[in-house]
């Protein structure tokens, strides 16, 4: 993919396209995305993050490619493998290490405000015209 492509309703892109060499990837800001924070991490292998916590936020962590170490508040570390998820509540401390041989590639999400349940609709069958406000086809 060479660029991002912004839709009605939608965007489309990839990491690549959202920064190079180590740090974040601001996928955030890059596909707008409005309802949620989400970033990636590139890492090099041994680098080490401090540790931090949020006020408000919870965060998901999703290891892309790599091998992580996260340890937390309590001492505890676990590592993560490609496809890896942690959950961290708000105020819990985290901090992350590439414990891999090669660079380490993450996803956070986070978010405040619960979940909205299950609202998603099949759109078999339904015409543009017959689709709820916002929605596209």
């Amino acid at each position: 993919m060479g660029e991002i492509v912004n839709g009605p309703g939608y965007a489309v892109g990839d990491l690549e396209l959202l920064g190079e060499g180590y740090g974040f990837r601001k996928i955030r800001r890059g596909l707008d995305v409005k309802e949620l924070g989400v970033n990636a991490i590139v890492m090099p292998p041994g680098y080490e993050t401090a540790g931090h916590y949020h006020d408000e936020q919870e965060e998901l962590y999703f290891v892309h490619r790599g091998r992580i170490a996260i340890t937390f508040g309590d001492g505890t570390t676990h590592e993560l493998g490609a496809g890896g998820l942690a959950r961290v509540d708000a105020p819990t401390v985290r901090s992350i290490k590439n414990v891999g041989d090669g660079d380490a590639v993450y996803v956070i999400v986070g978010a405040k405000g619960g979940y909205v349940g299950r609202d998603g609709r099949t759109a078999e069958g339904l015409s543009a015209q017959d689709a709820p406000p916002g929605a596209r086809r």
